[in-house]
Parts: C-alpha cells; sequence; structure tokens
C-alpha cells in the first residue's frame, strides 16, 4: 500500500517547499524525498532579457547547475522573487543591469557556489602581483577595452522597495558599468558609475556570506541604508581609482565581520551617517583582514587603506587585521563622526615600511591609543589628541616587526607603494591568510568587548543570517576553523 503525502510550508510570504513521503509496507520505514527549494515557477528558458529592449520581468527559480545569458536589461518587479538554486551561472551582456524591486536570494553552497560574471570575452582575471600593472590596462575595472574606467556590467542594483538581498556562497565579478540609460530605481542616473551591489531599503534586509566579489570601479557594496550582515566573505581588486569596499551610510546598521579584503582602492569596511536619516549609521566591524589596501587611491590622505567611520558614524571595530595597509582604522575630525560611540580595541597592523607605520594612527585624525595590540601608541610615538587628531609621529622602528605568520603569503614584501593589484584567488601560489603556530595573532583577540548586533529580522532558515561571533584570533581566519571559510 502506497501513500503519498504533500505538505505546503510558507516561508517569510513567499517560499514553498514540498515534501513527499513515502511508507513501505513490508518493514514499515519511512523514507523522506526533500526536492530543491522552488519558488514560484521554474526558469526553463536561458537567455534573459532583449539587448537594446526595455527590461524583462524576471521572477520564479532559477534552476540548479543552469547557465543563464542575460543578454539585456531585467527586473524582479515589486512583490515578486527571482530565486537561485545552487551552481547558478548568470552571464549578463555588457552595460546589462538587473535591477530588482521585489527580492533576491541566491542560494549557492560551499561545494557548488553561484556566479554572477560577465562572459564577453576579455574579462578575464589577472592573477598576479606586479608593480608595474596598472589600472588604466586591467579588466578588473575596464569594461569591454582598456583605459573605459568602468566596469562590465552594471550588478545588482535593489530598489528602496526591495526588501530582501539575501547572497550565500555566491560569486560576483566584473560589475560596475556605466549607466546607459536613466532607470526607474534610485540611483540609477544615465552615466554614474554602478556598484556590484545596491541596497537601500532601511526596512529592508542584506544578508551577505561567504561570497567573493572581484574587481569593480566604485564601490563594491553600497548600502544606502537597510539592516546588514555581511560575514566570511572574500573581497579582491575591488575599486579602479576610487571607491570603498563595504560602504554604509545613514541608517545602516549591521555587521560587517570575518572578511578578507585584498588589493582595495580605498577602504576595506566603512561607515557614514551620510544621508540624513533618522537612524543613525551603527556598524560593527571585527575579525576582519584587510593586505594592501588603499593604494590605487591618489586622494583622501589619510582615509584609505582599511576601517573608516566618518560622518556622524558609530559603531565598534575590533580583532581587525591590517597588513601593509596605507592607513591603519581611522575614526574621522573632518567630517567629524561621532568619537563619542565609536570604539576600538584589539586590532593589529604590520607594516613593511615607514610611510605604512606612521599612518597606523592616521595623521590629523582620531584612534584612540588602546585601538591595537601592536603596534601601541607608544611603539609609535603617538600622542593622543581628541580635538585635532593624530599629529605626525615617528614609527620607523616598527617596522617589519610582529609578522602575523600567515600560511603562504611573502611577507616582507618588496616595494608596496603602488602595488596595484595583491589576488590571491586562482593564483599559481594560491595565497593563504591563515594564521600558523606562533603568529601573535592568535589568542589576541577580544570576545567580550564586542559582541554582533544582528540587525536583520529574517528568521526564518536557509535565508536567516548565519552569525560567527566575535573571535579569539585576531583576523578573518580562527586557528578553530572558523570565521572565513575561503
Amino acid at each position: 500500500m502506497k501513500k503519498t503525502f504533500k505538505i505546503v510550508t510558507v516561508i517569510a510570504g513567499f517560499v514553498c517547499l514540498f515534501y513527499a513521503c513515502k511508507k513501505n509496507t513490508s518493514s514499515e520505514t519511512t523514507t523522506q524525498s526533500v526536492p530543491p527549494l522552488q519558488i514560484g515557477q521554474a526558469i526553463t528558458g536561458t537567455t534573459l532579457g532583449t539587448a537594446g529592449g526595455s527590461p524583462a520581468s524576471v521572477k520564479g527559480t532559477m534552476l540548479a547547475n543552469t547557465t543563464y545569458n542575460v543578454v539585456g536589461d531585467i527586473q524582479v518587479p515589486k512583490g515578486d522573487t527571482l530565486y537561485l538554486q545552487s551552481g547558478v551561472t548568470v552571464c549578463v551582456a555588457v552595460n546589462a543591469n538587473i535591477a530588482v524591486y521585489g527580492v533576491i536570494i541566491s542560494m549557492g553552497t560551499q561545494a557548488n557556489p553561484n556566479v554572477f560574471t560577465c562572459c564577453q570575452s576579455g574579462a578575464t582575471k589577472i592573477n598576479t602581483i606586479a608593480q608595474a600593472e596598472s589600472p588604466t590596462t586591467d579588466p578588473a575595472w575596464n569594461g569591454v577595452s582598456a583605459g573605459t574606467a568602468e566596469g562590465w556590467w552594471t550588478g545588482i542594483s535593489c530598489d528602496t522597495s526591495c526588501t530582501l538581498c539575501c547572497l550565500k556562497w555566491t560569486n560576483v565579478e566584473f560589475y560596475g558599468a556605466k549607466f546607459a540609460t536613466t532607470y526607474a530605481f534610485v540611483g540609477g542616473t544615465a552615466g554614474s558609475i554602478s556598484y556590484g551591489v545596491l541596497f537601500q531599503n532601511t526596512n529592508g534586509d542584506l544578508i551577505v556570506e561567504d561570497s567573493w566579489f572581484y574587481g569593480g570601479y566604485d564601490d563594491c557594496i553600497r548600502i544606502q541604508t537597510g539592516r546588514l550582515s555581511i560575514m566570511r566573505c572574500t573581497f579582491e581588486k575591488n575599486g579602479g581609482t576610487s571607491g570603498d569596499v563595504l560602504n554604509a551610510k545613514s541608517g545602516s546598521v549591521g555587521d560587517m565581520a570575518y572578511n578578507l579584503f585584498m588589493g582595495t582602492c580605498t577602504n576595506g569596511t566603512k561607515a557614514s551617517n551620510k544621508g540624513g536619516n533618522a537612524i543613525e549609521c551603527n556598524i560593527n566591524m571585527y575579525n576582519n583582514t584587510y593586505v594592501d589596501g588603499g593604494y590605487r587611491q591618489s586622494g583622501w590622505a589619510g582615509r584609505s587603506g582599511s576601517i573608516d567611520y566618518e560622518q556622524g558614524a558609530e559603531g565598534k571595530a575590533y580583532n581587525n587585521l591590517m597588513v601593509n595597509c596605507r592607513t591603519g582604522a581611522r575614526v574621522c575630525l573632518s567630517p567629524v563622526a561621532d568619537t563619542i560611540n565609536c570604539f576600538m580595541g584589539n586590532n593589529y597592523a604590520y607594516g613593511d615600511s615607514a610611510s605604512v607605520l606612521d599612518e597606523v594612527f592616521p595623521v590629523g585624525h582620531v584612534t584612540k591609543p588602546g585601538a591595537y595590540v601592536f603596534p601601541t601608541a607608544a611603539e609609535c610615538n603617538y600622542v593622543f589628541n581628541n580635538s585635532v587628531g593624530a599629529a605626525a609621529y615617528n614609527a620607523s622602528a616598527e617596522v617589519g616587526q610582529g609578522n602575523p605568520k600567515f600560511k603562504n603569503f611573502p611577507l616582507p614584501e618588496a616595494g608596496i607603494v603602488h602595488l596595484y593589484d595583491i589576488n590571491w584567488g586562482g593564483a599559481p601560489n594560491a595565497w593563504d591568510f591563515h594564521l600558523t603556530a606562533g603568529s601573535p595573532c592568535i589568542g589576541a583577540g577580544n570576545i567580550t568587548a564586542i559582541s554582533p548586533l544582528a540587525a536583520t529580522r529574517v528568521t526564518k532558515a536557509p535565508f536567516a543570517a548565519i552569525i560567527t561571533a566575535p573571535g579569539a584570533d585576531i583576523g578573518c581566519y580562527q586557528s578553530n576553523g572558523t570565521g572565513n571559510q575561503h
């Protein structure tokens, strides 16, 4: 005798799960078959949009291990959901745009990640470390041809109506093109540079986990406002000659933790209360690793390289590791951050040159004396002045001291003043930023002075944020195996 049951469970108002149970009458053993999660109708056509045409509406489920070619602009309508099962590749044509007015969820896995990329010939990764290479010729920052100063396609742009953007184990590459025309979503102005991800709903959730972002000309992820959790991601060569990696504005609240930043143009993590939202920008930044950041930014002295709080923003920065970054953690005096509610501690900075160590406490800005376990303010001859910021000081005695002992990365580095691209993914030597035995960063973290803000409100698995608490080791890799999994 065979009985089949269908159970429908509604999750967050838009997700349906289907279970089929079969009873074996001879042994009374029940087996359960759980098909892949599907939201709405399966998207079976693999060519989406029309080149040069109006944006095509796309909703439903992109099927596992399928390649979809976006040949023209597409949009997820308000009230609808675009869901990606694992192993999906989305190949976006040059200058094509993905606009989200509803919900987008990309659920890759560690074994089978999803990919948003440009499949145009020439959009190839350069996996080298070379002083002579320039942002004017690297495909990471030049769509279609060298010297164009923009990316290839225009990223995932979420309108103010988007309530959820959830990217898990998802690679996003070669974004940052200029908008060819003015789009209906806020910020989609013709001629402006796009971001890898734009999110801008104060009452919405941005959840980005275990994902990998490569290239892009301006900000990698811009949070104009909203609740956020960005954890255990890897960011490689983001920003051409401008742009931060994670840039949160007024109304943004949440955590940026266990992320690895390699070769950023400007800051890896930034909080600014610019925008006038009634909710103050409040970002906790902990257990991140920043390597060789800030060298493509030609301006903005003292504010490009690793961590930045400015213009009324607040938050805590603990257990972060900065290696050969142009500047250390900064609390800005002009435009002034919420200095009373900015706290820093148990961070660690390593530098191979005096120019690096002399900006660990960025001159002209505030970095409180207890910000680092190494180098300390006394070791840098730094005198704290809350009203005028750091004066020039000499930390040359600390050059090359306190090697964090990465598993596989060349320290000391030679001549980092114009190190345009430090990259890892696919590199012949596969740089490995895990800490090895004897690293001074092991056990030097603080797990009591900071806690996750845990601001996002999605509660249903598998979409809810998976939050990793502050770790005992400094940096994004923990010796107990937790933290960043790349």
